[in-house]
């Protein structure tokens, strides 16, 4: 009897769970692999939607995927834990202990034992150092980090609107986390008007910091422009080219030696892999941490280890620049690799991944959105805004959940997220 291939991915974000789901399906359930996950939280959320969580604008009880269970309905296996160490000799990773609430030893240590590693690992905001900004800043990086900047502000409007008094919210980082949670923090006090207070809108100071010459800097100059102007509207005071030097418990200071008061602020600015990644036996990665992969996305210098989506560095042939780490490069390898990995696992070579660029997408909340339209179909190259751009936006979700659970589950799924909406309140309030 031939032992299954034993492929471990670890991250559960949106490239390790959709890789994940196909190799389940395709070699899990056949018994040719065993495919195992390993995520030190219990649920998947769909990154870019970590700000409407944050904001509370949306449910996260519905949103949220449980390991356990789409392990079971899609031939894979799920292991909680977190990464501590890689012994890439005897092939095996190793997980740190795990503890309840109350401190309680839930699992020891352990190791798994991989033929192929896939890192999947995503990606955390950079600080780049700046003094005061962990100990000072809240950061939407993962679901917790999300969930606990929405209690924080959840209590702030409730003291605003008991006391009449005003508060302030920074946000440092105008790339499309920073701007989109911008535009839904807005979205969430217009709503919260209608719950007691006609006037917490008007008490809530809204700064966004980007120490760039624009916004958005990814997109097209016409999109910065357009962006910013729309945030502007909705009440939010643009600075660009303003670096943030520290920050403290009052607020942040800036380069130029001013000094700005907040009482909530949160760190959007930079990217980079997780910072254990620098030192995984002897892997080669770059000065953001990511693990630098050749065309076939495997680590240079050992090929049973692979690197998707924010934790990789992978540069294209002819280009000066690696790939961004965006959803869509994320998306596209993991894809890349379900279709490649199970005839390599038989001898036959990988092809060299290709990304296409299909544009990109902003969301100003229900205001407004903008986007590009990529290099490639008849319109490449174009600009498009409004309801068309907001409903792409929208479709990135849906095609991802689908990618998840097919589509007959995702429909289901979306139909239930539209009569949740009619019967519960439009923001979190407990």
């Amino acid at each position: 009897m031939t032992t299954p291939t034993r492929i471990v991915i670890v991250g559960g974000g949106i490239a390790g769970l959709q890789l994940a789901t196909r190799l389940g399906e395709r070699l899990g359930r056949s018994g040719r692999a065993q495919v195992t996950v390993v995520d030190r939280s219990p649920t998947h959320i769909w990154k870019p939607m970590l700000h409407t969580i944050a904001a509370g604008t949306r449910d996260v009880q519905q949103q949220q995927v449980i390991f356990l269970a789409h392990a079971r309905d899609h031939g894979y296996t799920y292991q909680p834990g977190e990464l501590t160490g890689l012994d890439r000799a005897r092939r095996r990773v190793q997980l740190g202990e795990i503890r309840s609430q109350d401190g309680e030893l839930v699992l020891d240590a352990r190791e798994l034992e991989y033929d192929v590693l896939i890192f999947a690992l995503g990606s955390q905001a950079n600080d780049f150092g700046v003094p005061g900004v962990r100990e000072h800043c809240y950061f939407i990086d993962s679901q917790k980090q999300a969930e606990t900047f929405n209690e924080a502000l959840r209590m702030r409007v409730f003291r605003s609107i008991a006391r009449d008094e005003p508060f302030r919210v920074a946000i440092v980082g105008a790339g499309a986390t920073g701007v989109e949670l911008a535009a839904e923090l807005s979205r969430l006090l217009e709503v919260a008007q209608a719950y007691g207070d006609a006037t917490v809108r008007e008490r809530l100071q809204l700064t966004l910091l980007e120490s760039g010459p624009r916004i958005l800097t990814a997109f097209p100059p016409r999109i910065s422009a357009s962006a910013q102007r729309r945030l502007e509207q909705i009440g939010f005071h643009v600075l660009t080219s303003t670096r943030v030097t520290s920050a403290d418990a009052n607020g942040f200071h800036y380069g130029d030696g001013s000094f700005a008061e907040a009482d909530l602020m949160v760190w959007a600015a930079g990217v980079k892999a997780p910072d254990f990644m620098q030192a995984l036996d002897g892997l080669d990665t770059n000065r953001a941490n990511q693990i630098v992969v050749g065309p076939t996305l495997q680590a240079t210098g050992d090929e049973h280890v692979f690197a998707i989506g924010d934790c990789a560095s992978l540069l294209p042939d002819g280009q000066e620049r690696p790939l961004p780490p965006t959803a869509q490069v994320a998306t596209q390898q993991a894809e890349h690799l379900a279709k490649h990995l199970p005839a390599w696992l038989d001898g036959t070579p990988i092809p060299p991944f290709a990304f296409h660029d299909f544009g990109a997408l902003v969301s100003i909340s229900d205001y407004d959105a903008f986007g590009t339209l990529g290099q490639f179909g008849f319109f490449r190259g174009g600009f498009i805004q409004g309801r068309f751009a907001q409903f792409s936006h929208l479709m990135l979700y849906r095609r991802h959940q689908q990618a998840l659970h097919g589509f007959s589950k995702a429909t289901l799924l979306w139909i239930a997220e539209r009569i949740n909406g009619c019967v519960q309140p439009r923001i979190r309030l407990s």
